[in-house]
Protein backbone atom coordinates (compact mmCIF):
# COMPACT_ATOMS: atom_id res chain seq x y z
CA UNK A 1 0.00 0.00 0.00
CA UNK A 2 3.11 2.33 0.38
CA UNK A 3 3.75 2.10 -2.73
CA UNK A 4 0.91 3.26 -4.14
CA UNK A 5 1.25 6.33 -2.10
CA UNK A 6 4.96 7.16 -3.03
CA UNK A 7 4.13 6.27 -6.57
CA UNK A 8 0.77 8.27 -6.68
CA UNK A 9 2.82 11.38 -4.69
CA UNK A 10 5.73 10.60 -7.43
CA UNK A 11 3.57 11.21 -10.15
CA UNK A 12 1.72 13.87 -9.28
CA UNK A 13 5.32 16.36 -8.72
CA UNK A 14 6.21 14.75 -12.14
CA UNK A 15 2.76 15.64 -13.88
CA UNK A 16 2.97 19.19 -12.77
CA UNK A 17 6.73 19.45 -13.59
CA UNK A 18 5.69 18.48 -17.03
CA UNK A 19 2.61 20.77 -16.75
CA UNK A 20 5.35 23.59 -16.29
CA UNK A 21 7.38 22.84 -19.07
CA UNK A 22 4.77 23.45 -21.07
CA UNK A 23 3.38 26.09 -19.67
CA UNK A 24 7.05 27.97 -19.94
CA UNK A 25 7.49 26.77 -23.50
CA UNK A 26 3.97 28.02 -24.92
CA UNK A 27 4.75 31.28 -22.74
CA UNK A 28 8.17 31.31 -24.84
CA UNK A 29 5.85 31.06 -27.92
CA UNK A 30 3.93 33.43 -27.09
CA UNK A 31 6.39 36.42 -26.17
CA UNK A 32 8.09 35.35 -29.29
CA UNK A 33 4.41 36.13 -31.83
CA UNK A 34 4.44 39.36 -29.46
CA UNK A 35 7.97 40.67 -30.92
CA UNK A 36 6.70 39.26 -34.03
CA UNK A 37 3.51 41.66 -34.08
CA UNK A 38 5.04 44.78 -32.39
CA UNK A 39 7.91 44.50 -35.29
CA UNK A 40 5.28 44.24 -38.06
CA UNK A 41 3.35 47.35 -36.61
CA UNK A 42 6.70 49.13 -36.59
CA UNK A 43 7.13 48.08 -39.89
CA UNK A 44 3.80 48.93 -41.15
CA UNK A 45 4.25 52.46 -39.56
CA UNK A 46 7.23 53.30 -41.21
CA UNK A 47 5.63 52.19 -44.54
CA UNK A 48 3.09 54.37 -44.02
CA UNK A 49 4.67 57.28 -42.65
CA UNK A 50 7.18 57.16 -46.06
CA UNK A 51 4.12 56.93 -48.24
CA UNK A 52 2.07 59.87 -46.34
CA UNK A 53 5.02 61.66 -47.09
CA UNK A 54 5.60 60.84 -50.45
CA UNK A 55 2.18 61.77 -51.54
CA UNK A 56 2.82 65.30 -49.77
CA UNK A 57 5.64 65.84 -51.53
CA UNK A 58 4.03 64.93 -55.22
CA UNK A 59 0.72 66.72 -54.33
CA UNK A 60 3.11 69.89 -53.05
CA UNK A 61 4.91 69.67 -56.41
CA UNK A 62 1.93 69.04 -58.60
CA UNK A 63 0.35 72.60 -57.06
CA UNK A 64 3.40 74.94 -56.73
CA UNK A 65 3.54 73.48 -60.81
CA UNK A 66 0.01 74.38 -61.48
CA UNK A 67 0.67 78.08 -59.54
CA UNK A 68 3.43 78.49 -62.00
CA UNK A 69 1.55 77.62 -65.27
CA UNK A 70 -1.36 80.14 -63.99
CA UNK A 71 1.32 83.22 -63.60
Amino acid sequence: MQYLKVGGILGSVLALIALVMVFIKQLIAFVGFLTFAIKAVIVLAFVALILGVGIFIIRSWGSSRRRQEKD
